[in-house]
């Protein structure tokens, strides 16, 4: 079992805090709140703000919320402000946030494994008209996020998601976040191993429960037992990948401490192999070891990571084994590495019981409501009542009779969600960008859509696995730094001298296949007006300088800065 708040599960006299703060641990007995942060956790738990919400803020109106609600505890139940319109990205760092502030909000749909029934879907298909304008953007997390929420009609949201079984508890904020898992969990033919019974147990266990809702950061969970590695473990807090022991059989290796943002990291593996029901346990044990330990003095040293870092990875198996499980992980093998680039099951697959699952790719991410709703109906008219989300911005429909697949694929394809896109569609994901978020700089999701466009049109004949991915600042919720070409949203000057938005290059970064971060080239920037040209250029040189079977991210290590220019 793991310990109780603040207390780790050990009979080792805890020492006193002394005079120096340290890093505002827990464990170590430093309690008193060292930022904004941590003070207004302590004020009050970031769960007691539903009640608030329900009866005051929704029947008085956006001016009548706390400010420490408004940007703090409202996060705990996926609320969080959007960004003013018509603010450019020059302002983003300079306003206060009560300038930035629109008196919208994004409200983020919880979808823990990325698993949705027809019914559910269609209700956050009908929730977008309704309440958001039609926004409904598919995440990288497996998400649903709207926009344009108002206070007012936050309770009925909630109220009609609940109906189907579906939240938005925890899906921001200082707490243990979605849980991804492998969108083809429990049908796919080439499957290790299930998780999806773990999944439903650490939420059962965690989510919503306050023991654990006050950690130092947010703290990103996966779970898959499929071997194309489908949920980006390498950069989770915690992550348990399919392996098949040679002794034990199926199980997970155990990966911790990975993240990216200004300061990204590779998650370790910790060498231990966990049994499918010893996976609530394990996880229980890391996130209590993240709340107790983890630093809480500087929100920019707040993640799993950095501990990871300090400590390597033995000595955070050790206070695992020792103070928290109180026993030891058997030793395991690593995951083998995927035998396909693409992990984000597109196309037409077969599955363990003979039926089809279809996947196919929106333009990164960006669906609406009224699609929504209609993927619901195509879906059941063809058979399924099942469908899922996945970490890569793409959807898929389970449970498709042969018969079916042909006219299903017809049905998705008339509403522009292609089932054979062009690499450039399938590869390209963007985050929210500067149209709704406040840290973003430059836009993102139309510049994504209008790039996939421009290079279809401009090399129709690449057909080579590659990644897009487009941030609108340097937190990287679109993942750069382990893309093909990571995009990281900055102001630039054009050849005019005027600043304009823009992006500085990242290359050959990757997951899974040898996973590492993509290379910087010195000065390497372009505006948007110029990306076209630029990727363009780039993935030209590729095709006349590759060698046979040579992969983009193994082309651009050796690459001179002139050919990446």
């Amino acid at each position: 079992m793991a310990a109780t708040p603040g207390q780790p599960a050990t009979a080792t006299p805890r020492r006193k805090a002394g005079r120096h703060r340290g890093e505002g641990q827990w464990a170590v007995g430093h309690f008193t709140p060292l930022n904004g942060n941590e003070q207004f956790k302590k004020d009050d738990d970031g769960l007691n703000v539903r009640t608030r919400i329900e009866t005051i803020y929704s029947k008085r109106g956006f001016d009548s919320i706390d400010p420490n609600d408004l940007r703090g505890r409202m996060r705990w139940w996926g609320l969080y402000t959007q960004r003013r319109p018509g603010i450019d990205g020059g302002k983003t760092a300079i306003l206060e946030p009560e300038e930035l502030d629109d008196e919208h909000f994004m409200l983020r749909v919880r979808i823990d494994g990325g698993r949705l029934t027809t019914e559910q879907l269609r209700v956050i298909g009908e929730i977008s008209q309704e309440f958001a304008r039609g926004t409904a953007d598919i995440t990288d997390r497996q998400n649903v996020q709207y926009h344009w929420i108002r206070i007012e009609d936050v309770p009925e949201i909630w109220e009609r998601l609940e109906a189907v079984g579906l939240s938005t508890t925890e899906a921001c904020g200082d707490t243990p976040r979605v849980i991804l898992g492998s969108p083809v969990a429990g049908i796919a033919e080439d499957e290790i191993i299930d998780g999806t019974p773990a999944i439903d147990e650490i939420q059962r266990r965690i989510v919503g429960n306050k023991a654990f809702s006050n950690l130092p950061r947010k703290f990103k969970s996966a779970i898959s037992g499929s071997p194309l590695l489908d949920v980006a473990h390498e950069i989770n807090d915690i992550a348990f990948v399919g392996v098949d022991h040679p002794e034990h059989g199926p199980g997970f290796d155990l990966w911790v401490g990975g993240g990216l943002s200004t300061n990204p990291k590779i998650g370790v593996r910790l060498g231990a192999w966990v049994p499918l029901e010893e996976v609530p346990d394990v996880y229980e044990g890391v996130i209590s070891i993240f709340r107790d330990y983890g630093y809480r003095r500087l929100r920019t040293r707040a993640r799993l990571k950095f501990l990871v870092a300090d400590w390597g990875a033995e000595k955070f198996r050790q206070v695992l084994e020792d103070e928290y499980l109180r026993r030891p992980l058997t030793d395991g093998p690593a995951p083998e590495q995927p035998v396909q680039r693409w992990r984000d099951h597109v196309g037409v697959h077969r599955q363990q019981d003979g039926r089809f699952y279809v996947g196919f790719a929106p333009r990164v991410g960006r669906v609406d409501g009224a699609t929504l709703t209609k993927i619901a109906e195509v879906a059941e008219a063809h058979g399924s009542g099942r469908v899922r989300t996945t970490a890569e911005q793409k959807m898929i429909v389970l449970d498709v009779e042969e018969s079916q697949v042909e006219s299903l694929v017809s049905g998705l394809e008339s509403l522009d969600l292609r089932v054979t896109p062009s690499p450039f569609r399938r590869g390209t994901m963007a985050c929210t960008g500067i149209e709704f978020c406040k840290l973003a700089i430059v836009e993102t999701k139309a510049r994504g859509a209008s790039l996939i466009d421009e290079l279809e049109r401009r090399i129709p004949e690449f057909d080579e696995p590659i990644t897009i991915n487009i941030n609108g600042c340097p937190n990287a919720c679109a993942r750069i730094q382990v893309a093909d070409i990571g995009l990281k949203g900055q102001l630039v000057l054009d050849e005019n001298g005027d600043q304009v938005e823009g992006f500085q290059v990242h290359l050959g970064g990757a997951l899974g296949l040898e996973a590492g971060f993509g290379r910087k080239v010195r000065g390497l920037k372009v505006t948007s007006a110029e990306l076209p040209d630029y990727v363009e250029r780039v993935l030209k040189r590729f095709q006349a300088e590759r060698e046979d079977g040579e992969r983009f991210a193994a082309w651009v290590a050796r690459a001179s800065e002139e050919a990446l220019s």
